[in-house]
């Protein structure tokens, strides 16, 4: 594929990273550098024209036993460690809150281990006060949130059993059903819980409202699901949308997405996870989800200068779409070094979102915006708008 895209596109209002494993691999050793002179991350992001930070938050990533589910264990001491780092650094902040205390997306939605039990009105209200108490927590150390993620990747639901709604069939592209009655009492339950966490952002201040699904290519995804949260009434800003280009379609079925649900819904998008690889090698011990022959499906090579024109044309779609309405996209970590004793989840979390595989370590280091010693690869800039 050839790049069409400008370093002008890159100047949209959001140029974003998802740095929320800085913590865990700084703590293990992770060090990063620009040129040879180590660096602090998010001075190097913001220098680099990266102006966004997406933290994510989990209600309690420990075992039973207080041992950390890893994934970067991010609770809200860390999180607010880290969004405080990013303030200072100058940027505006995303918090990505999963409503779960490990992680969620459309194969898993795990209802946190102390809510479980609570249903209709009660689970509302919990989803309500626990927003309320961390917004409140953030605003007291100086880092209140400018965005925020009401549930992450939230195709299928959020908070199940209570949330679960009809699986979207990645292949078929379509719904399964359960029947009109019993699916419009599970959208309901969903926009319930939904509505509770948009209202505790709306008290807490001025931050926008982001409801976030995965495959981004999948007009057929965004239109079903919208229109129901839409005829609900569901009150937000901003549609977020994952696109991994050797997952979710082509550019252009994001493209004609993206016009699409801008038009139909009247609200603002952003590509709030994306990522592609730098190389196909494997950092020794960590088994990557990026593989070489991915990068046929994904249509840019896996280098440097792949990565560059990957997200030079993905800026360049998102600014297409008409009335502005495309804000930006969001890097998935780009700074997740392949240090020893990270991990993407340890045996307890992955049993606790029943998500049980045998590979551990960083799956994503060939992936990040840096090589795997810390040095800033060319593409860093690419992501800041250069």
């Amino acid at each position: 594929m050839t790049t069409t895209g400008t370093s002008a596109h890159g100047r949209l209002p959001v140029r974003g990273a998802d740095v929320s494993m800085t913590a865990e691999i700084e703590e293990r050793g992770a060090v990063f550098r620009s040129d040879g002179t180590e660096r602090d991350l998010f001075e190097l992001l913001a220098e680099s024209g990266v102006n966004w930070t997406r933290l994510r938050l989990w209600v309690d990533p420990r075992d039973e036993a207080g041992e950390p589910y890893m994934g970067g264990t991010n609770d809200l001491e860390r999180t607010i460690a880290l969004a405080r780092r990013a303030k200072a650094a100058g940027q505006a902040l995303l918090l990505d809150l999963h409503y779960s205390d490990f992680w969620t997306d459309p194969k898993k939605q795990s209802t946190p281990k102390a809510w479980r039990g609570l249903t209709g009105a009660g689970l509302q209200e919990r989803v309500h006060d626990w927003t309320a108490e961390v917004l409140a927590a953030l605003a007291a150390a100086g880092a209140a949130p400018d965005m925020v993620q009401v549930g992450n990747e939230i195709t299928n639901g959020m908070l199940w059993p209570e949330g679960r709604t009809p699986k979207f069939d990645d292949r078929e592209r379509r719904f399964e059903t359960a029947g009109e009655e019993a699916d419009a009492a599970a959208y309901d339950r969903l926009t319930g819980l939904l509505r509770a966490g948009a209202r505790a952002v709306r008290e807490a201040g001025d931050a926008k409202v982001m409801i976030h699904l995965d495959f981004g290519g999948a007009n057929e995804l965004y239109r079903g699901w919208f229109d129901r949260m839409v005829s609900r009434d569901l009150d937000f800003d901003i549609i977020g949308l994952s696109y991994y280009p050797y997952w979710h379609g082509t550019l252009k079925e994001l493209a004609a997405n993206l016009d699409d649900i801008a038009a139909r819904y009247g609200k603002d998008l952003v590509v709030v996870e994306t990522a592609y690889a730098w190389t196909g090698a494997q950092p020794e011990g960590h088994h990557q989800v990026f593989q070489s022959e991915m990068a046929e499906v994904g249509g840019y090579p896996a280098s440097p200068e792949g990565q560059i024109a990957f997200l030079r044309d993905l800026y360049s779609t998102v600014a297409a779409v008409p009335g502005g309405r495309g804000l930006g996209i969001v890097y998935w970590e780009p700074a997740w070094l392949p240090v020893h004793g990270t991990t993407w989840a340890s045996r307890a979390g992955m049993e606790y979102g029943d998500d049980v595989v045998d590979e551990a370590g960083n799956s994503w280091a060939n992936q990040g915006l840096f090589d795997f010693d810390g040095n800033a690869l060319p593409s860093l800039r690419a992501l800041g708008g250069a």
